[in-house]
């Protein structure tokens, strides 16, 4: 009988996996399927962005492979796009690593950090690939309970001492998915200090940083203001500037609807950088030159599209916020993310999966639940706002009919 490595024993159970197994069953039943357990955002990239890729196509210059000496174009314009929006300076040569979207960096940076039996301290609840990338390193997760008690930020001070004596490196990301939560720079100050005194990498993933919300219109000076989303969607750098202990991770995925394109980069610590570079180059090349070149145009071009993405799921929200209320469920208004993260009543507050089995069983209506992000997800839900709002108010309606069937 083939055998495999243990490794692969924490990795049988995945979040969307498991919903994407009871989406088909309900698709089979003949359920209309409205999907809101995947962040994959429904919008389209920006004209300029597919311009660029569709002009690299007849190039054959653009069609080998490409080492890291070939990205440094891009390299530069992710520094430049990350000194704009932070005031941080970055070396493009030594301080940014292109990435096949930055879960790859989230999932292989354990690789060059941890030892077989070291601690990585990761949120719960908390992204699956964190996670992931611990176990194939043959790593041990520390889940860093996240509270609303806490709003949803970790408490240093509980983390036991043997722990931390056997711990190499904290994950954190904010805006947060699942929970919405955001950080102040404070927050990221005390973590920076913290992982310092303790000899911890501070990784930080970091896909949200454009969508944070204002209550104001796109069109307001507000909204378009770097200085206004920094405030509640900070840069880890902004609290580690010499880049001391830390490394962040950003894709083109959420800001830019580039989320197939599969594009991110690393930004941090040059040892950091590097030694993130040498487990790359022994499992991958880089995207194809075309899909940089469209990454460029997005960092360098127009950001009108990212402010009005940014408008396009505030209202999503506020639709289905008030959908939600007026069913008797209320739940919190997000600041940032795509997600909305809600809470469970009886009879499932300890029963999460069943809930969102049941539901889409039921109804079509996909969701995701917190127990698949981490013990102390449980007892909620995740709904990804990706439909328009009109969907959203139909899935809700959905939704209110599934509660108030008989037992």
């Amino acid at each position: 009988m083939m055998e495999f490595a243990n490794r692969l024993k924490p990795l049988q159970s995945n979040v969307f996996a498991d919903m994407d197994q009871a989406k088909a069953k309900a698709k089979l039943a003949g359920r209309e399927i409205i999907d809101l357990s995947l962040g994959s955002s429904d919008l389209p990239a920006q004209a300029h962005v597919l311009d660029a890729i569709a002009q690299s196509l007849p190039d054959p210059s653009t069609h080998g492979y490409l080492l890291f000496h070939g990205t440094k174009t891009f390299r530069q314009a992710a520094a430049n796009w990350y000194t704009h929006k932070f005031g941080v300076a970055v070396d493009p040569e030594t301080e940014v690593l292109p990435l096949i979207g930055s879960q790859e960096g989230t999932a292989h940076l354990p690789l060059a950090i941890l030892n077989p039996g070291d601690f990585a301290l990761l949120q719960d609840p908390g992204y699956p690939s964190h996670a992931g990338g611990v176990y194939l390193a043959s790593g041990q997760v520390y889940p860093m309970p996240l509270l609303a008690e806490h709003n949803f930020l970790p408490v240093f001070a509980d983390i036991p001492a043997p722990v931390l004596a056997q711990a190499k490196m904290m994950v954190l990301s904010y805006p947060h998915n699942p929970t919405t939560a955001t950080a102040s720079l404070t927050f990221f100050q005390e973590a920076v200090a913290f992982c310092q005194q303790h000899n911890l990498v501070l990784v930080h993933d970091f896909p949200y940083v454009d969508l944070v919300f204002t209550e104001e219109s796109s069109s307001s000076p507000a909204l378009s203001s770097p200085s206004t989303r920094q405030n509640l969607a900070p840069s880890i750098l902004q609290a580690d500037p010499e880049k001391t202990v830390s490394i962040e991770f950003f894709t083109m995925s959420k800001s830019y609807n580039m989320g197939g394109f599969r594009v991110g980069y690393a930004i941090g610590n040059r040892d950091l950088i590097r030694a993130l570079r040498q487990v790359k180059a022994a499992v991958d090349f880089n995207q194809y030159r075309g899909i940089l070149n469209g990454a460029i145009a997005a960092l360098t071009g127009p950001q009108d599209g990212v402010r009005s993405a940014v408008e396009i799921f505030r209202q999503r929200r506020d639709a289905f916020i008030n959908a939600l209320h007026k069913i008797g469920w209320q739940v919190p208004i997000p600041t940032a993310t795509m997600y909305i993260w809600a809470k469970l009543s009886e009879p499932w507050t300890q029963d999460s999966i069943g809930f969102c089995t049941q539901l889409v069983e039921a109804t079509g209506v996909a969701v995701s639940p917190g127990a698949g992000f981490g013990k102390s997800g449980e007892g909620y839900v995740r709904f990804a706002l990706v439909h328009s709002p009109e969907i959203l108010e139909t899935a809700v309606d959905r939704i209110h009919q599934f509660l108030s069937k008989p037992d």
